[in-house]
């Protein structure tokens, strides 16, 4: 159904404007940037989800245009649906003389070079060579047809989601969002939008399938810098990586390590709107020096060993920075390099001092989901018993439960007012002073002046009831720990920091997340620059890329030190079994001058497989 045919609310249209604004900056630096070419109209269609096949493109650019704009962009968008596989399907089927689900060279051949928009034989050659993903010699049109609007899908998604995540992209000026007819115009989209309601011969069967032929070449090379500035300005990096079952480099654990000193700490990474991944800081005291055995992973609930945590596949890791006088005085001393299963580890020698422990994760595992899957109906957080009263859910109850593990950090079963704090500065953005601290005691189950699990149970159904049931400002609470409205924890990974000493006992005490940010910066790249050598791109020799190989992890520092801003183009499309933390294979970083900054980290898909990082750095003209 096309945008046309249907009207839209006004939440349907502000997602729909959203959906433009997002695929148009997938492509320009503004919206008020013009589309001044077809291969661009092309372009952009595509990250809009649209097949744009040549018939269609030649519909919006006629031999007079010119130019096009958002708005007009936004036009087409409203007369072209997107990418349907059953249609694709359809057209495919009708090549397919067997019916055994399977094309030919031949029969893709003769129905792209005799009928519809014709296509040559190099060209055909060429798409079937990019299709037939088995290298059997037949093209398995149903998984070609599924990947194909999967692609299609990715690009919407991942479009948007760098809108969403990009607050200088919201502050721009996206254009109009209400559109008023224009008097016709060569450059306008409107005119031939209305020249196109009037009947058309329907395309062929054929003309779809070289749409589909158009997306894969086009998206393929326009995704690519020109050959020519390619030789010139870019910088290629190829590593392959062995599966993690085979690796027996693994760090040991210290014999006798039960005997050793032992301190932990609970804490929690939560992923926050902007798609940055926060989380409370940690303050290691050593008496003196001594062998450390230094461990995170994240963290199981006990009472829920039948039901597996999405969260355990998330990476972490924790660095550690001396501490100096001022923060610019820390300095970066090491990191849990090495894997375990879920666990991640460091050990060596540390002196006698304080140290800031700051975990992180790379953001490859823990990030946006789409939320098209879930239930429009949430679950019920309370409910009326039969005499009236009004009381948590079951569901409730057990996540609750979970978060007061969370929250609880030094796990001794009670809840601190400092650990307290720590929750109401996440959900409310408030903290909790003595006073209120006290009428808790006087209401609420407490022991040794603590909060029990009971007493969070009950505090929080006191909330519930002040609001006579309504469970907004409880969803307000479990969405800031990372629920989503079925109660999964889905953007955020508990975890458990362990450290064993040999000859002293350590201590540990939880620090403001104001302290992370820079400081954890600060370590990730010293940790990566100080690992590897720098490799200047071809042809600047004041910019430099870092690529750190490590046991489970590669992650890559740009470093600009010529006195201007440098746009570097990254693409990672040739790499195989690799996810990266920004979301998508293809993507831009704009580095100010005289800075360093990370590029991205790469962690395998499936840990069980091989994984090639390839990945091709290339220096954008400045505009």
């Amino acid at each position: 159904m096309s945008f046309q045919e249907s009207p839209r609310s006004a939440d349907e249209e502000e997602t729909f404007y959203m959906q433009c604004r997002a695929a148009y900056l997938a492509v320009f630096r503004s919206s008020l940037t013009n589309i001044t070419s077809r291969q661009q109209l092309c372009r952009v269609l595509q990250q809009a989800g649209r097949n744009p096949s040549r018939a269609i493109l030649n519909k919006y650019w006629t031999p007079r245009t010119s130019k096009l704009n958002f708005d007009d962009f936004c036009e087409i968008l409203k007369g072209e649906k997107k990418t349907d596989e059953n249609e694709l399907m359809g057209a495919f089927k009708k090549m397919d003389v067997n019916s055994d689900g399977f094309i030919t060279h031949t029969e893709l051949e003769k129905a792209l070079t005799t009928r519809g928009e014709k296509m040559t034989t190099e060209e055909v050659n060429a798409i079937f060579t990019l299709a037939d993903i088995n290298k059997d010699g037949k093209l398995d049109y149903s998984e070609f047809c599924r990947l194909l609007v999967s692609t299609a899908e990715q690009c919407q998604m991942a479009a948007l989601e760098r809108l969403e995540a990009d607050a200088k992209l919201k502050r721009q000026n996206f254009g109009s969002q209400s559109y008023s007819p224009q008097k016709p115009s060569v450059s306008s989209a409107s005119s031939a939008a209305q020249s196109a309601t009037h009947p058309q011969p329907p395309e062929s069967d054929i003309t779809l399938k070289k749409g589909v032929c158009v997306y894969i070449s086009d998206i393929r090379s326009s995704s690519r810098p020109s050959s020519a500035r390619s030789r010139r300005s870019s910088l290629s990096n190829s590593i392959t990586m062995t599966s993690s079952s085979t690796k027996t480099n693994k760090i040991p654990e210290p014999s006798g390590l039960q005997e050793w000193h032992h301190s932990y700490m609970k804490g929690c990474l939560f992923l926050e709107d902007d798609g940055s991944i926060s989380s409370l800081q940690y303050q290691l005291h050593l008496p003196q020096t001594t062998s450390v055995y230094l461990t995170i992973q994240p963290l199981s609930f006990s009472h829920r060993p039948d039901k597996p945590s999405s969260w355990m596949t998330v990476d972490t890791s924790l660095f550690v920075m001396s501490a100096g006088e001022t923060k610019e005085d820390s300095m970066f001393v090491c990191f849990t390099e090495s894997k375990d299963k879920e666990k991640y580890v460091w050990k060596g020698d540390l002196n006698a001092g304080t140290y800031y422990l700051l975990p992180f994760s790379s953001g490859c595992k823990l990030k946006k989901r789409s939320r098209k899957s879930i239930s429009n109906k949430p679950i019920d957080l309370v409910y009326n018993t039969d005499t009236g009263e009004l009381d948590l859910t079951r569901e409730l109850r057990e996540v609750l439960s979970d978060i007061f593990e969370v929250i609880d950090l030094d796990g001794n079963g009670l809840l601190s007012l400092e650990e307290y704090n720590f929750f109401e500065l996440r959900t409310s953005g408030e903290k909790c002073d003595k006073d209120a601290w006290a009428v808790c005691k006087e209401n609420f189950d407490m022991r040794k002046n603590q909060l029990t699990r009971q007493g969070f149970m009950e505090l929080n159904l006191m909330e519930a009831t002040e609001k006579d049931g309504d469970p907004a400002d409880l969803w307000v609470t479990l969405e800031a720990m990372g629920y989503n409205r079925m109660l999964e924890l889905v953007e955020a990974c508990p975890f458990q920091i362990d450290v064993h000493c040999e000859g002293t006992q350590p201590s540990i005490q939880p620090l403001s997340m104001d302290l992370g940010p820079k400081l954890l910066n600060q370590a990730l790249q010293k940790s990566i620059t100080a690992r590897t050598g720098a490799k200047s791109l071809r042809g600047h020799d004041n910019v430099f890329i870092y690529t750190y190989r490590g046991e489970h992890r590669i992650s890559s520092v740009i470093a600009n030190k010529s006195n201007q801003k440098v746009t570097v183009h990254v693409n990672n499309e040739q790499s195989k079994n690799c996810c990266s933390s920004r979301g998508m294979s293809v993507f831009a970083v704009e580095v100010p001058a005289r800075t360093k900054m990370v590029c991205q980290h790469i962690l395998p898909i499936n840990e069980k497989q091989d994984w090639t990082y390839n990945c091709v750095e290339t220096i954008l003209p400045c505009t």
